[in-house]
């Protein structure tokens, strides 16, 4: 049987307006009168109308769904139906569900709020963070003090693992970092001092900045950088495949079996890298002093052990386990904190690195001001 035309007709002389629609209301049939239809809108506004079905033929879905949209686009209650249809009455409720209006969009917020709201939703995640990493402290300090206890109970494989991973594999780029800033740090002290006929302190320069600051510091950035979103990558993942719930099923601690690993493995290799970062720091200043100053190895290296000392070595290799320690909890309380989304996962790590390195400076200036103090 062929479908009939879908038409309509408006019937605005009663108290309510009445819809009549007759034929075929189907998805073959509808898009002839779309646009005609959009103006019923208009016409019946926010008033509650009602149709009549009494000529209505064959209904589906994509029927309803125009009908009830052109009768009530913004209003709550439902239209009232007459006349006698096997399935319209059932068919609008339904699509009734579907078409309700949206909430009305809020009132646009001032800028000033908006800025004040950030700043204290801003304040208020610093604060949850910095409750959540303390207590996470608390936790890792009480595991590390178990595996001091018990040696037997830490995964040496995995420890070996990370520590070749996160602190071998990385000498290369450190050496390579620290000889350049060695011999940027002799250029410009070389640039400066000759002006007052005081080069040759280049030499004290170059040891000061190299052993007090810049090798633990530099060394401190790029394992931030490097070894801290590993450690958030990796735990993160693990979280977001359940591994980490699998291990407490099990009745393995996750701190036992990941994090402690890592914070081992870094607390050994960190003080080792900043070792080999001072030697090429002062190597690459000794390079440049030699090459620019006419000055012999052997009165860089009396003018550095005479007027340096051990004690500026000391000043530096001590940050080495305090910049360890806070690298490492970062990096695995933010990949314990890893949801499970991609999404989760690359926010947790790049918060683990910004995290990282603004803990390394400012622990950095709580050292100068504590050394300060001591007169060291």
């Amino acid at each position: 049987m062929p479908e009939q035309e879908a038409q309509f007709a408006i019937d605005r002389s009663g108290p309510a307006p009445v819809l009549r629609v007759t034929g075929d209301w189907t998805i073959h049939t509808i898009g002839l009168i779309d646009a005609e239809l959009r103006l019923v809108r208009d016409i019946v506004e926010d008033r509650p109308a009602i149709v009549d079905v009494t000529g209505l033929m064959d209904l589906d879905t994509a029927g309803a769904y125009v009908i009830e949209k052109a009768l009530h686009s913004s209003i709550a209650e439902p239209a009232q139906m007459i006349g006698k249809h096997p399935v319209a009455g059932r068919m609008l409720a339904e699509v009734r569900k579907f078409t309700a209006g949206c909430d009305a969009l809020p009132e646009p917020v001032a800028l000033w709020r908006q800025l004040l709201e950030r700043i204290g939703r801003g304040m208020t995640q610093v604060y949850d963070e910095s409750v959540d990493t303390i207590g996470f402290f608390g936790e890792t300090v009480v595991a590390c003090g178990k595996a001091i206890a018990n040696p037997g109970r830490v995964r040496w494989l995995p420890t070996f693992a990370v520590a070749e991973s996160a602190g071998l594999n990385a000498v290369p780029i450190v050496m390579t970092l620290s000889f350049f800033i060695g011999a940027v740090i002799a250029f410009l002290g070389k640039t400066i001092l000759q002006d007052f006929g005081a080069s040759v302190f280049t030499i004290e320069l170059v040891g000061f900045a190299v052993l007090r600051e810049f090798g633990v510091l530099i060394t401190a950035i790029i394992l931030a950088g490097r070894s801290d979103s590993s450690f958030t990558a990796q735990i993160g993942s693990m979280k977001m495949t359940q591994e980490i719930d699998a291990m407490r099923i099990l009745g393995m601690s996750p701190m036992e079996m990941l994090v402690v690993p890592r914070v081992i493995a870094l607390l050994v290799m960190f003080p080792i890298l900043t070792f080999l970062a001072m030697i090429a720091g002062i190597a690459g200043g000794a390079i440049v002093t030699m090459l620019t100053l006419d000055i012999s190895p052997t009165l860089f290296f009396n003018r550095l052990n005479d007027n340096v000392g051990v004690d500026q070595f000391w000043a530096g290799m001590g940050k080495a386990p305090v910049f360890a320690f806070i690298i490492a909890i970062i990096g695995c309380r933010q990949g314990l904190n890893v949801e499970s989304d991609v999404i989760s996962l690359g926010q947790r790590t790049t918060a683990s690195v910004v995290q990282a390195l603004f803990m390394v400076i400012v622990v950095e200036a709580i050292f100068a001001l504590i050394y300060m103090e001591l007169g060291i």
